[in-house]
């Protein structure tokens, strides 16, 4: 990465492989990297040299559109920040990757996803009137709905408390373990990371 002064390398030297329905923690420091390592596994960055293959891929030997298309049907997102569509409905948030995938029972598959994160009596509520915990669990159908071979989670509880923060991660090894996906999310919170079968700490921009 180039700012003002020169060249930023904020990551250099990574190398992990993950299994599929593995579970893994990226952990470190503020400032260490994890979210841009969490942010070229998905190609949204992209590093200036090395690999990420993703299910057998070369995510960067594919031009961006079709990285785009790999995304939508083999990864689901989760953020701190929850990045719900505030002029939609929950449901139709969970609703939108099945439309752009073309699915015909996209409307029956959000509802039933909705139902399944206890949200069935909130279908037709828009994001400002859900909770912190609420909004998350949209988010989180919206991401399985899918059923993504990969799910990705930035901070997914540091936007709520405690005890809502504990639901939510469990509800998501709950689908995680459902449908067999792997799991890479980015935590400060050590509880969350030793829920992980792996753990990947990052300093200064390695894996140590």
């Amino acid at each position: 990465m180039t700012d003002s002064t020169g060249t930023l390398q904020i990551l250099r030297d990574i190398d992990f492989a993950l299994k599929a329905r593995e579970t893994a923690a990226i952990v470190g420091a503020s400032g260490s990297g994890k979210s841009t390592l969490l942010s070229i596994i998905a190609g949204l960055d992209t590093p200036t040299s090395g690999t990420v293959r993703l299910a057998g891929t070369d995510l960067f030997s594919l031009d961006e559109d079709d990285r785009a298309a790999l995304r939508a049907q083999k990864v689901g997102f989760v953020f701190q920040s929850f990045q719900l569509m505030g002029n939609l409905t929950a449901l139709e948030n969970v609703m939108l990757p099945l439309e752009l995938a073309a699915r015909k029972d996209a409307r029956k598959l959000a509802t039933d996803m909705l139902t399944r994160v206890g949200l069935s009596q909130r279908l037709g509520h828009y994001p400002r009137v859900l909770s912190g915990g609420e909004q998350q669990r949209v988010a989180l159908a919206r991401a399985f709905v899918v059923h993504p071979a990969v799910l990705l989670a930035d901070e997914p509880t540091g936007s709520l408390d405690f005890a809502t923060g504990e639901k939510v991660m469990e509800l998501m090894f709950d689908l995680n373990r459902e449908q067999g996906t792997t799991l890479v999310l980015v935590t400060h919170d050590p509880a969350i990371a030793a829920r992980c079968d792996r753990r990947i700490t990052i300093e200064a921009g390695q894996v140590v």
